[in-house]
């Protein structure tokens, strides 16, 4: 006799559990995804405006066709490594090739308990003085920010030496695949700019079909992010964060984000000193950029490198972005600029709540399941869906479509139809490691705040078997 009721209780436990749950996952949804389609909105009104007013009666500029620099000048490119044996040569190799013999030094941050990669950079610099070791005084891993404050104060002492100023530091990682083109379009930029953004291009994932798809998945994100967001942003005149990669300070600029230059601009505590050094240099009145430019070939001018192939790697790398910008820039960087910069810092702060929406999306699919099996064995109690709730239902089921028309399109864009059909399945895996990623990133942060200091997140990096390299 106690079964039924009991077995009928849970059942409407489980009802109202899936309710509410799928009321939060309905209303997190529908925000998320009206926000998504302003952004998007906003970049097919500009694109339309300046394919009319503006490359309707001008030529797009391309590389070839950029004039000297107003007061050219030499750029310090630093690329911060740790445990990056396997890649750092190749990669320098690479960008001292196809920069050739510009107006450039490249300054690259080791540790002393990482003798592989001192031996691999020392090799090169030894030969070619375009290039420059530094070792710093600490056993790694600090962290990226503290590794780049060691390459600045190799700059300055440099610039002490020999008299001169640097005009712009270049921010690259040691598996960077770079642009031929790249410094002539920073020293060309940076003369009406404080901080100039290239676009990201992860390559193509290698391997069987499951760490491709883990590795795709980057692709996917910034060919959106780099193809849409940033335009947007700087159309509607927010921050443009830097990447951490193919961007270019102007030296005075960034040597005032400094509380003490002789230590450097970038803060040791911060897991994203990239990014908050755009939003700082907004808040200081500098002015930003986002440059899509292509060359002489058609070829967009972009840093291109292999992304994390496992479910592991992605979750570090992703978690230590969420710590950084979804978690720490709440009180890190505040809320300074107008509606528009809120709208985007807002944006970027979203990571973790974002995660917690789907995850909650998910389980309401799951709930579903289980009452649906339940049904088949006992009555179930019936809970009909309000007029509200099912016009939310439909509104989300519109943006989700919406959505994926907008990842097909900017991903066939950016890599060709193939891999922008592919791209909407990877969806559920850029979930998957999004929900992942911010559970990691909420315990490592709450653990900070205990007094356990944050530290570099090493991940494996792969350098692509590039002619130029023989």
């Amino acid at each position: 006799m106690g079964v039924k009721p009991l077995g009928e209780g849970t059942a409407a436990l489980f009802v109202a559990l899936h309710h509410e749950i799928l009321l939060f996952a309905a209303v997190g949804l529908a925000i998320g995804g009206l926000d998504d389609l302003v952004v998007d909105l906003l970049f097919f009104l500009r694109t339309t405006w300046r394919d009319i007013a503006i490359y309707g009666r001008f030529p797009r500029m391309t590389t070839p066709g950029l004039p000297a620099p107003e007061h050219p000048g030499k750029i310090a490119i630093f690329v911060p490594a740790w445990q990056e044996s396997d890649v750092i040569a190749p990669m320098l190799r690479h960008a001292l090739h196809s920069w050739g013999d510009g107006q450039y030094r490249i300054f690259v941050g080791t540790y002393p308990n990482d003798p592989a990669t001192i031996d691999a950079v020392g090799q090169i610099a030894a030969n070619d003085d375009r290039l420059m070791l530094c070792i710093n005084d600490r056993p790694g891993p600090t962290t990226k920010a503290d590794c780049l404050n060691l390459l600045w104060r190799a700059m300055l002492a440099e610039e002490t030496a020999g008299t001169f100023r640097y005009k712009a530091v270049v921010l690259h990682d040691s598996e960077d695949v770079v642009h031929a083109d790249e410094i002539r379009l920073f020293d060309f930029m940076v003369d009406r700019f404080d901080l100039v953004q290239l676009p990201v291009l992860p390559l193509p994932g290698r391997g069987g079909w499951w760490r491709r798809a883990i590795a795709d998945h980057y692709g996917d994100e910034f060919a959106e992010s780099h193809g849409k967001l940033l335009t947007v942003r700087e159309a509607v005149g927010a921050s443009i964060p830097s990447a951490g990669v193919a961007c270019a300070f102007e030296r005075n600029m960034l040597e005032a984000l400094s509380r003490d230059s002789a230590q450097g601009p970038f803060d040791p505590g911060s897991l994203t000193e990239d990014y908050e050094a755009g939003l700082r240099i907004r808040d200081m009145g500098g002015r930003s950029a986002f440059v899509r430019m292509r060359d002489a070939k058609g070829e967009l001018v972009a840093t291109r490198e292999y992304f994390p192939d496992t479910i592991g790697a992605a979750v570090r790398q992703k978690a230590r972005w969420t710590i950084g910008i979804s978690l720490a820039g709440w009180d890190r960087l505040g809320w300074q600029g107008g509606p528009t910069e809120w709208w985007m810092r807002l944006r970027d702060r979203r990571a973790a709540l974002a995660a917690l929406v789907l995850f909650a999306a998910y389980l309401t699919l799951i709930l579903s399941l289980i009452l649906w099996l339940w049904g088949q064995i006992m009555p179930v109690p019936y809970r009909p869906l309000s007029p509200a709730m099912a016009a939310l239902l439909w509104l989300n089921l519109f943006l989700m479509l919406w959505r994926m028309a907008m990842r097909l399109l900017f991903v066939s864009r950016a890599y060709g139809l193939r891999a922008g059909l592919g791209a909407v399945p990877r969806t559920f895996i850029a979930n998957y490691v999004a929900i992942l990623a911010a559970r990691r990133a909420v315990f490592l942060y709450l653990r900070s705040l205990s007094g356990h200091p944050l530290h570099w997140d090493k991940t494996q990096h792969h350098f692509p078997d590039l002619q130029a390299d023989s």
